[in-house]
């Protein structure tokens, strides 16, 4: 655009092709951009964002900058404030879930710390200002309740299942319904029938996101989760050895032939440092998951160390404290970045279909 004048019309038209990261529609067509301003060569607006794409609020307010900068080079200062902009989300399938993604975390096989990173990223999306629900599918060894701290009741309330709210989470999980020490012993049906029952008879609310923590290994949960609604897709964490690597590639496989996208991979217990000497050992090795996610055309979301603070933290139902842990935070929080930053950049370039209104 050439030099001249600025104006509030000339400024609106520079912002005709940004798009929003949650809608990938103009910000300008959708009316987020509010109080425009323009002083000589001074602008000032307010950019409208919903809690959908928290995460990225502040590399989306810097990315309008520089679109404004590069638009209108005779700019001489540029003041953009992030609104939160309020946007339902729509009714997902036959299930009635209010949630703009549902996003499942899973693994090849046990002990790789699945249901430690899948409280991770909810609660690393909880606090950046998202809307988030967390519902633990792992019907037969449920570890979300102790990972939170947290077994207080479910109620019913109108016919309706009311969850569990910890630290901004709503949370969902076998292991707040049946008693301590207490196997499930159940079958295919009845296990359907529990996802059914969670997803559907939950009083969720309108969430941003609901994370599921599923079982390990490869079994029929993710074809359920596929046939009941349609998950936004899944996240597979795996440590860095060879081994577990190989299971890593089959729980990708999985969801791949149920026609679930692989949003990202996780490297869990990726290095150790020493808290004394501050010494890196790479005790399952390093670089395992980032390596295979490049061969397999896959993101990389991130590695977490292994901490002992964060596995005390666990133990004691205190996962989120990890995220004060100058340590650890770094980690915790590129992951759930990460993630939204995927999520939305697909966003952009296939944008979803507006939904119309129904005449009658």
């Amino acid at each position: 655009m050439p030099p001249g004048r600025l104006t509030e019309d000339v400024v609106l038209q520079a912002l005709e092709d940004f798009t929003d990261p949650e809608a990938g529609r103009s910000v300008v067509k959708l009316g987020q951009v509010h109080d425009l301003k323009v002083d000589d060569d001074n602008v000032s607006l307010a950019l409208g964002l919903t809690t959908f794409t928290a995460p990225v609020w502040r590399e989306t307010q810097e990315e309008l900058v520089a679109h404004l900068r590069a638009r209108l080079p005779q700019l001489a200062a540029v003041d953009v404030h992030v609104e939160a902009h309020d946007r339902a989300p729509e009714k997902m399938g036959q299930m009635g879930l209010a949630a703009k993604s549902v996003i499942a975390v899973g693994s090849g096989k046990g002990g790789v710390g699945k249901s430690t990173i899948a409280a991770v990223l909810a609660y690393g999306l909880c606090r950046a200002g998202c809307k988030v629900g967390l519902m633990d599918a792992d019907v037969y060894g449920p570890s979300i309740p102790h990972l939170i701290g947290s077994h207080e009741k479910p109620t019913l309330v109108d016919g309706r299942i009311r969850p569990v709210r910890v630290d901004g989470l709503t949370v969902m999980s076998m292991g707040f319904l049946v008693p301590p020490g207490e196997a499930v012993i159940w079958r295919g049906p009845m296990l359907h029938q529990a996802l059914t029952q969670f997803l559907g008879d939950t009083a969720w609310g309108e969430l941003d996101y609901l994370i599921i923590d599923m079982p390990p290994g490869t079994g029929d949960v993710a074809l359920s989760l596929s046939q009941l609604l349609p998950l936004s897709g899944a996240v597979v964490v795996c440590t860095p050895q060879e081994v577990a690597l190989l299971d890593a590639v089959k729980a990708i496989a999985m969801f791949r032939k149920v026609n679930i996208e692989v949003l990202g991979m996780v490297e869990n217990m990726s290095h150790f440092v020493c808290p004394s000497c501050g010494s890196r050992h790479d005790i399952f090795g390093s670089g395992g998951a980032r390596r295979k996610a490049a061969e397999l055309g896959v993101p990389f979301l991130g590695e977490v160390p292994l901490n002992t603070q964060l596995r005390i933290q666990g133990d004691q139902g205190r996962v989120s404290a990890g995220f004060e842990d100058r340590d650890s935070a770094p980690y915790l929080e590129a992951l759930s970045r990460n993630l939204v930053k995927n999520v939305v950049a697909k966003r952009r370039q296939k944008p979803p279909m507006p939904t119309l209104p129904i005449l009658g």
